[in-house]
């Protein structure tokens, strides 16, 4: 039993696995779970430092703090699934969210506001407004209507030489509104000619790979 969760922490933290040495705060775990959600699924292990050092988790306050989070601090609330392993002595919290085909989850900030978080890497980073609006597409059953004007042109032109381009340098060299270049972008991201690709920096968009293959 031991050999599970040792092998789980010797893989470091990923797009699909968090470390957390103890949970004092609720609506920042629900960041956590809404993040897992709505991009791979995901576990969280607890009573593990961010180096992957066992310290254990000390009480059974932990298990209610998740719950808590899942229950009152996501919207719509989070089903997930846990375990308990004794490591060396020490037990460890194993937290798994699953992917969820229905998404945005939001998460309940400090200041009040419902986020919506994405997994990226190790890190969980805030999904813009692009991605909220290609969701909403993407559950619609009706089809997509593109337009093959000069703007859209332009923009696959760029992409095919300079690679990446962010929604403010689209709209700058485009000389079009944001609303114009969001929906342009939306609508290549549904069909998969586009990708969206967060980093902690920017958010920029470039020819998806089967695109660049065609």
């Amino acid at each position: 039993m031991n050999t599970y969760i040792k092998n789980l922490i010797k893989q470091g933290e990923h797009q699909q696995l968090d470390f957390k040495f103890e949970i004092t705060d609720s609506k920042k775990i629900a960041r956590s779970l809404v993040a897992f959600a709505n991009t791979d699924g995901g576990k969280l292990l607890i009573g593990v430092k961010d180096n992957g050092a066992i310290a254990g988790v000390r009480s059974n306050e932990e298990y209610h703090m998740v719950e808590a989070a899942a229950q009152m601090y996501c919207k719509p609330q989070i089903y997930f699934e846990s375990k308990e392993w004794t490591v060396d002595g020490k037990t460890v919290l194993e937290i798994i969210i699953p992917k969820n085909e229905i998404v945005p989850y939001y998460a309940l900030s400090n200041n009040d506001k419902w986020l919506v978080y994405i997994r990226v890497n190790d890190q969980n980073l805030l999904a813009n407004r692009v991605l909220l609006k290609v969701w909403k597409k993407q559950g619609r059953k009706s089809g997509i209507h593109i337009k093959y004007t000069e703007n859209e042109k332009f923009l696959l032109n760029y992409l095919k030489t300079k690679k990446q381009i962010t929604l403010s340098k689209f709209c700058q060299l485009a000389k079009i509104s944001r609303f114009k270049a969001e929906n342009i972008l939306i609508n290549f991201i549904v069909i998969k000619i586009i990708e969206i690709i967060f980093t902690e920096k920017q958010i920029y968009y470039k020819l998806s790979e089967d695109y660049n293959h065609t």
